[in-house]
């Protein structure tokens, strides 16, 4: 039986986990210096809102459009995973859409005429008598939100009830993980889910790999239906607005920033109150009309996002004479592309796997 080591407990290394331990033909042993229900700002899964609006372009679409099916099966079947099923609108600012969306969202998401329509078997374009003040245009579909604090220790939960084993270490070099499984045999696969930490990771150090910092504001107070986000914000280009409610029981998470290059991970008061401020704005009924002194605070957030100028990197290599298939570098979309990226991360294991063995 193959030995893997998934090194990272994030979404992206828990999923690739599970997804091999489904089939029952490895060894799968996850080491991580964090594990869900850690609180830190190493550790970025936690933070997250997390839900899924389509990030990328059309070419590089395939990760999302490989994960929304598993997303929304879960979210329709089995709703203990703390998927649940709920509606986006996105708007577009005519200020934003004259700018060629300039901003930190200047992504696929806010495309006029998107791909994901064909995704999204609900997609519509909102009619103008439907657009606030200021809006250009806007679309409306289903979607999912996870609440983070319910999904990351299912997916724990998932990956031990079929022989997945864990172990908390602080590693220094990626290849100090091959000799981590739990078998006590050398790794055949080594899965470097280390997210931001591959900037500092020894045998990896990617330079290319720096923080997009997320803050956040935690609220009690539940709104319509509707995640909301917003094209920009007035605030600034790394400022944004955007409201989604947890499913069962997780509170209403409005966002945010993405500020690159910004390692701080104490919560700007400042910051706190213009998110506060613009997410009444877009989503009025979450005080009906009394302003953010209405809001019930549960916490404030900043999560560190694994930004990677190239974007995710997906491919294998041998360091210290073990393969090592990276999986990292997703910036905002690692929950919405955790299932397709894991689907690919198999693809590389099993290349590896069917190379023939030296006899020497």
């Amino acid at each position: 039986m193959p030995t893997i080591v998934v090194l990272g407990a994030g979404v992206s290394g828990l999923t690739c986990a599970l997804q091999l331990a489904k089939r029952k033909e490895h060894a799968v042993t996850v080491v991580a210096k964090h594990m869900p229900g850690d609180y830190d700002i190493e550790y970025t899964s936690p933070w997250a809102g997390a839900n899924v609006l389509p990030m990328a372009l059309e070419e590089t679409s395939r990760w999302e459009r490989r994960s929304w099916p598993e997303l929304r099966r879960l979210a329709i079947e089995v709703p203990e995973s703390g998927i649940h099923l709920q509606k986006a609108r996105v708007l577009r600012r005519i200020k934003d859409e004259e700018a060629a969306f300039k901003g930190s969202l200047s992504d696929g998401l806010f495309v006029v005429d998107p791909w994901y329509k064909t995704m999204m078997d609900d997609f519509r374009e909102l009619d103008t008598s439907e657009l606030p003040a200021g809006i250009r245009s806007g679309c409306e579909f289903g979607s999912v939100c996870i609440n983070t604090a319910v999904y990351l220790p299912w997916l724990v939960g998932q990956c031990a009830a079929r022989g997945v084993v864990f172990k908390r270490a602080a590693l220094k070099h990626v290849s100090e993980a091959a000799a981590l499984s739990h078998t006590g045999r050398r790794a055949d696969v080594v899965v470097n889910a280390s997210g931001l930490q591959a900037c500092r990771l020894g045998g990896v150090m990617d330079a290319t790999v720096q923080p997009a910092r997320g803050q956040t504001v935690l609220v009690r107070n539940e709104a319509s239906p509707h995640m909301m986000v917003l094209s920009g914000c007035d605030d600034g280009d790394d400022e944004m607005a955007y409201t989604m409610a947890r499913g069962v029981g997780g509170g209403t998470i409005l966002g945010g920033t993405y500020q690159k290059g910004n390692w701080d991970p104490n919560p700007d008061p400042s910051i706190a109150v213009r998110i506060m401020k613009r997410a009444v704005d877009l989503h009025p009924a979450l005080t009906g009309g009394r302003g953010i002194e209405a809001l019930d605070i549960i916490r404030h957030g900043v999560g560190l996002r694994p930004l990677r100028a190239a974007g995710v990197r997906l491919e294998s290599e041998r360091i210290d004479g073990t393969c090592v298939v990276h999986n990292y570098g997703h910036a905002g979309w690692g929950y919405q592309g955790s299932y397709g990226c894991a689907e690919g991360v198999l693809e590389l294991i099993d290349e590896e796997l069917a190379k023939p063995k030296s006899k020497l």
